[in-house]
């Protein structure tokens, strides 16, 4: 009985050391991040538009990944960064043609690799993909608020009422830079990422805020 006991016990001490260094030589969250990005690289491989460059992180998407959160200084520094990137639509011209935007809504189409031109106006705008937009749809994304009565609930009835400018200016700097206005969020950046031009969000603003918009019906 001593002997087995002894034995115990040297098993017990062989075990607790090879705990001891396996805590010694455990990765660091630097070390795991770049064992990370080194899997990620290695998983994907570029092809046709779709570059191995949208794996890397920009500064905003960085500070928003953090598993701790970005710090409110940061959010505020953020959001006043982003804010101050914003390109307004030349010459003031905020609103196109809703049926064009209803059809850019619902088109899931662009930035794939099987896609021949990163240029924005071979894209859709995907909304549907996060949102309702008319309340006749039967099939629609919810990760994002529901569309329907945008403008109609935030009181846009007339477009050129200058009592609709305020929406009229948040809506344009939300679609071209949400970050701008919700440090990480994750709605796309349709301006700022060149996902969509400025025709083209022109074009969805009328499907949210023309009152003869579905959307608003």
């Amino acid at each position: 009985m001593q002997c087995h006991h002894v034995l115990l016990s040297a098993s017990a001490v062989a075990a607790v050391s090879l705990l001891v260094i396996g805590c010694a030589s455990a990765p660091t969250a630097a070390d795991l991040d770049q064992q990370t990005q080194a899997m990620m690289h290695a998983s994907f491989q570029a092809k046709g538009i779709a570059g191995l460059d949208r794996l890397d992180q920009d500064a905003v998407q960085a500070a928003c990944s953090s598993p701790t959160g970005a710090p409110e200084a940061a959010v505020k520094q953020i959001e006043a960064a982003e804010f101050a990137q914003i390109r307004w639509p030349e010459g003031g011209r905020y609103i196109g043609d809703w049926k064009v935007g209803e059809k850019l809504a619902q088109n899931g189409r662009g930035m794939t690799w099987t896609d021949k031109s990163t240029d924005p106006a071979t894209n859709g705008a995907q909304c549907y993909n996060c949102h309702q937009i008319t309340k006749q749809e039967i099939s629609y994304g919810t990760i994002g608020p529901s569309l329907y009565n945008y403008g109609k609930t935030r009181g846009v009835k007339n477009l050129n009422d200058p009592a609709s400018a305020p929406i009229i200016q948040y809506t344009w700097g939300k679609l071209w830079d949400s970050k701008a206005y919700s440090a990480c969020s994750t709605m796309p950046r349709f301006g700022h990422g060149k996902l969509l031009n400025e025709q083209q969000l022109r074009d969805v603003m009328a499907l949210l805020l023309d009152p003869q918009s579905p959307v608003n019906q």
